[in-house]
């Protein structure tokens, strides 16, 4: 559990300290006392009397008790000296830079468990091993730099990888960005990414904690956590971004349906970030772009004005939105006149609104306050402005930050004159200002947290016949279940589904056939994909028609019977697909279904359960959509009644754990009814 002695030390003791500041034990020390750290700083090791100006204790007996221990060391040696200083020094808080641990294979993990196992035993907090330290108001306890500006309005950032943290923060710098503390877990013994986010979740004061949280994860040990303390997090004020790099275990195994071929385990981050309300990003820029708007006001809507001094940043800018699904609406109205009567001869106000190279701080001051105050049909302003090196800019820079602050609509600077222009954007940067540096860039970043959704968590669950599951679930044995099992189950979580019958010889097919009348579909049961082996007869209308069908069906190869069901009216195939991700729990899909679903991989995914709200999101998400709303005649499709059998089914699967995969495709969508009329069902105990 992070503590105080974590936070704020009121004694650090280095061991392994040295003059080398190139060595992780040099270093640590010189960044506390670069990073003005105000508590009593000691210093250990055998071969040094003094280390950068501080007495150096060679044997630990004879140190005080100390709050604090940044281990520089063989990790040989690691254990013995963490027992002793929890032991007999009293030490709460131990951050282990050294490597060697479960990193290099079994003789560093046991080395490794043991060490959590003796600060676990004193009741202490353990960061790392294998880390470049923790950085907080308090102090600077890192090797690696460079060290970024220290704010309590700053980011927050958990990171797995030291050497990454060490790259972001060097971007962060150029750009501007600052932090409140930085947690680096390296090895992630005792604390990993989800219980500092846990702490920071606990222990958030709206008034003095940032808002703002960075994570950095290459592996999702408990998912759950995630979920509960960054949805926590989110209703109370904070914004979080997240790089998850790496693959699931998981997702290697072999599948054996669509959505098994569909749900890779990187889908299984995407929707673990979406139901956590994490803006999931790729790259080091990404994450801090969208931390850079993060310390903006709140884009609340999608229309934005383009304002630039140089025509084809506007363009790329305008483009990068658009292509988004951001807006760059025109501007043309009576104040559009008067603004425009303002500027320079050539000047263009229509958006984006061009005020020409030669535009001045007065004119970009007017633009602003004419869309803060007059463009109702505007909701935020991107400001790219750069320099030929022809003139100071500095004026421009000075009015755009006082802007920043004052204007009621949100206004994101792009400063692109990285060298020319440097001394101004360090003016800019020393007011407080970040300054994004490449238009597409930063277009892409914002439409990236404007598309992202945050579902409310009233889940409320369906009425399900549990008998019915109870005594299906002992039956359960591994494997695929009997289309009567599937139809049991589905039915009992009000479903809809055809009338069907599972027939093993013909006199059963033609008795089941009267009940239901012509014309029918006869289905083979065995094979696990039908069309692929030719099992499949529409539109029998006949009693030699069924005959024939059915004496061909069941010669196909492992075919153990005959499925017949009432031939529906002609309509749009649906699909929802669901598959169990370890650790995860199901990831849910839906799109168009029939034999297309792999071709176009038009599908949306969701981790189970899911409201109806978000089931209706993930249908809306659909590049298929419009299909949806009824084109060209065609009358559309109940998308109110598609999303009840997701949320159904995902509720399902919570009764039902043991489903690994599934499959209902398709589902018929004839007016405005939805039924399934074919599903596949794998259990996996």
């Amino acid at each position: 559990m992070i503590n105080k002695q974590i936070l704020q030390p009121e004694s650090i003791i280095v061991i392994g300290g040295s003059n080398d500041v190139s060595k992780p034990g040099g270093k640590v020390i010189k960044n506390l006392l670069d990073g003005n750290y105000k508590g009593k700083i000691l210093v250990s090791n055998p071969k040094e009397t003094v280390i950068q100006g501080i007495p150096c204790s060679q044997d630990l007996t004879l140190i005080e008790n100390v709050d604090l221990a940044i281990i520089a060391i063989a990790s040989k040696y690691v254990n013995q000296t963490v027992e002793f200083l929890a032991r007999e020094k009293g030490t709460k808080a131990f951050i282990v830079l050294s490597a060697g641990f479960s990193e290099i294979g079994e003789e560093g993990k046991k080395i490794e468990d043991e060490l959590v196992q003796i600060v676990n035993k004193y009741e202490g907090c353990l960061i790392g091993p294998n880390c470049i330290g923790v950085l907080t108001p308090s102090y600077c306890g890192v090797f690696a730099g460079p060290l970024p500006r220290l704010e309590p309005t700053g980011c927050d950032f958990v990171t797995g990888s030291g050497a990454t943290a060490c790259f972001i923060l060097e971007k962060a710098i150029v750009l501007g960005i600052s932090f409140s503390s930085i947690f680096s877990v390296g090895n992630s013994a005792q604390m990993g990414v989800e219980d500092v986010i846990k702490y920071w979740d606990k222990n958030f004061d709206e008034k003095t904690s940032s808002n703002i949280k960075l994570i950095y994860i290459e592996k999702v040990d408990k998912p759950n956590v995630l979920i509960k303390h960054c949805r926590s997090l989110i209703k109370k004020g904070c914004r979080i971004a997240a790089i998850k790099a790496g693959t699931t275990e998981a997702g290697s195994r072999a599948v054996s349906s669509h959505t098994g071929a569909l749900a890779g385990s990187d889908l299984a981050v995407d929707v673990l970030f979406k139901k956590a309300g994490i803006v999931r990003c790729y790259s080091k820029e990404e994450l801090l772009y969208v931390a850079g708007i993060f310390t903006h006001k709140r884009i609340n809507g999608n229309n934005f004005a383009v304002i630039t001094h140089a025509g084809g940043p506007g363009v790329m800018l305008t483009d990068a939105l658009s292509k988004e699904g951001m807006n760059v609406p025109h501007i043309q109205n009576k104040h559009s006149k008067e603004l425009l009567s303002q500027l320079f001869h050539g000047a263009s106000v229509a958006n984006p609104i061009d005020f020409l190279a030669t535009g001045t701080a007065e004119h970009l001051g007017l633009i602003l306050d004419y869309v803060d105050e007059k463009f109702d049909n505007i909701d935020a302003s991107v400001v790219i402005f750069g320099t030929t090196g022809l003139s100071d800019v500095t004026d421009v820079y000075s009015l755009l930050y006082e802007k920043i602050q004052t204007s009621k609509k949100p206004i994101l600077p792009c400063l692109p004159s990285v060298y020319v222009a440097r001394k101004e954007i360090e003016h800019f940067k020393s007011l407080g200002g970040i300054a994004f540096e490449d238009e597409v860039v930063l277009g892409q970043a914002i439409a990236k947290i404007q598309k992202m959704n945050f579902f409310d968590d009233d889940v409320q669950k369906p009425k399900f016949d549990t008998s019915i599951i109870t005594a299906i679930k002992k039956k359960f044995k591994n494997g695929y279940l009997s289309p009567e099992q599937n139809y049991q189950l589905l039915h009992s979580a009000s479903i809809p589904l055809i009338q069907e019958k599972t027939c093993s010889n013909l006199d059963e097919t033609l008795e089941f056939i009267n009940e239901i009348d012509f014309p029918v579909v006869m289905k083979v049961v065995g094979p696990i994909h039908k069309t692929d082996v030719g099992g499949v007869r529409l539109g029998i209308s006949t009693k030699k028609e069924a005959k024939n069908a059915f004496e061909e069906l069941i010669k196909i190869k492992d075919a153990t019977g005959v499925l017949i069901q009432k031939m529906l009216k002609k309509g749009t195939e649906l699909f929802i697909g669901a598959k169990k991700e370890e650790k995860y729990g199901h990831i849910i899909l839906c799109g168009l279904g029939g034999i297309f679903i792999e071709v176009f991989k038009d599908f949306s995914a969701a981790l189970a359960p899911i409201t109806n709200t978000e089931a209706l999101d993930m249908i809306r998400n659909l590049k298929s959509y419009p299909l949806f709303k009824g084109v060209r005649g065609k009358k559309g499709i109940n998308e109110n009644k598609f999303a009840e059998i997701i949320v159904n089914l995902s509720h399902l699967l919570k009764e039902v754990p043991e489903i690994a995969e599934l499959d209902l495709n398709p589902l018929i969508a004839v007016e405005d009814d939805i039924i399934v009329v074919d599903s596949r069902i794998r259990i996996e105990k």
